[in-house]
């Protein structure tokens, strides 16, 4: 059973907006996917290129149709430029679970805040619209900045998947790092300390 969102579902506060992706955003997000080949270096699905990058979008569309997840683009107010992507996947309503990933975002918009401010409207969607008991993120082990941003948010390490699937193009596989935000460590600690870093 999966989650039925609103296909216009709108998440925003004063200097970011998170909207459904579609298939014309390929516009939005060709400069980042052309010009900034180490966005991709740790992600499963590359975006790098125009074919790649509609490849990226239609795969993120069919799984929504599918209701599975729901994608996002990130739109940064202050610059008035779009920023990145980011969706809910792996949507479970019968074990009121999801999990938050396929985030990325151009080199402009990382380490200024637009990350955490995207994580809270995400996560207070989760589990105060949704309802959701448990939000998990998964990183590649190697992705020190990825890991690094979650626990910055106020996810737990749960643990370490090792050999867990093949790296993009590549024979070698990767360890998988679980992390995860339960429904009563957002309402108990973490939204109060997110909300106070933003």
């Amino acid at each position: 059973m999966n989650i039925d969102f609103p296909q216009n579902t709108i998440l925003e506060d004063e200097t970011v907006l998170l909207r459904p992706l579609q298939e014309s955003d390929v516009e939005n997000l060709l400069e980042i996917s052309i010009n900034e080949p180490e966005t991709w270096k740790y992600s499963l699905v590359q975006a790098n290129g125009k074919e790649n990058l509609e490849k990226y979008i239609q795969i993120a569309l069919k799984a929504r149709e599918n209701g599975t997840e729901f994608p996002f683009i990130v739109f940064d107010k202050k610059s008035g430029k779009y920023a990145g992507s980011t969706r809910f996947y792996d949507i479970n309503l019968a074990f009121k679970t999801l999990q938050l990933g396929y985030t990325w975002y151009g080199k402009d918009f990382r380490g200024t805040g637009l990350n955490k401010r995207c994580k809270f409207l995400l996560l207070q969607f989760a589990f105060e619209t949704l309802g959701t008991e448990r939000v998990e993120f998964r990183a590649d082990n190697n992705n020190q900045r990825s890991i690094a941003a979650m626990k910055s948010i106020g996810c737990t390490v749960e643990g370490v998947m090792r050999n867990h699937m093949p790296t993009l193009g590549s024979a070698i596989r990767r360890d998988s790092i679980i992390l995860s935000i339960l429904r009563n460590e957002w309402f108990d600690n973490v939204k109060e300390n997110l909300k106070n870093k933003l």
